[in-house]
């Protein structure tokens, strides 16, 4: 993998992925930022919880499960001293679908915590980190 951080102004950078996509990140406004992009630890946090949604959605896929929606609410807490990294995540899936069995969102949601998920499992090395979930009724469609 490999992606260039380009310092745009101030405290602002330009993200750029061999993917050919890019993000703009930026400091917050105590700092220097103009508030033009995510924070950096935003992004780390945001692709944790992206990592972990494609996992379930796909592991619920392959085990038949009609999967219309799934959105994952992340609330974080950082260390207060220097180097203020993540020291609690929690996640609360929110599926939709139809007939979606608990114990197979159950499974999904441990399989990527525990195997699958690289982001959550690296930021695991210093943050605890729990997930819980709920299951909203029957959709006719998305």
């Amino acid at each position: 993998m490999k992606m260039s951080v380009k310092w745009r102004d101030g405290v602002s950078f330009l993200g750029e992925a061999e993917s050919g996509h890019s993000v703009l990140m930026d400091g917050a406004p105590e700092i220097g930022g103009k508030n033009l992009g995510l924070r950096p630890m935003e992004m780390v946090l945001m692709g944790a919880g992206g990592c972990t949604a494609l996992d379930v959605v796909m592991i619920l896929k392959r085990g038949r499960q009609e999967v219309i929606d799934c959105m994952v609410d992340i609330e974080a807490e950082r260390a207060t001293e220097e180097p203020k990294i993540f020291t609690r995540i929690h996640y609360h899936f929110i599926l939709t679908g139809n007939n979606l069995k608990p114990e197979k969102v159950k499974r999904a949601i441990n399989l990527s915590a525990e195997k699958y998920c690289s982001a959550s499992i690296m930021l695991g090395k210093t943050a605890i980190i729990s997930h819980d979930y709920e299951i909203l009724g029957d959709s006719p469609s998305c």
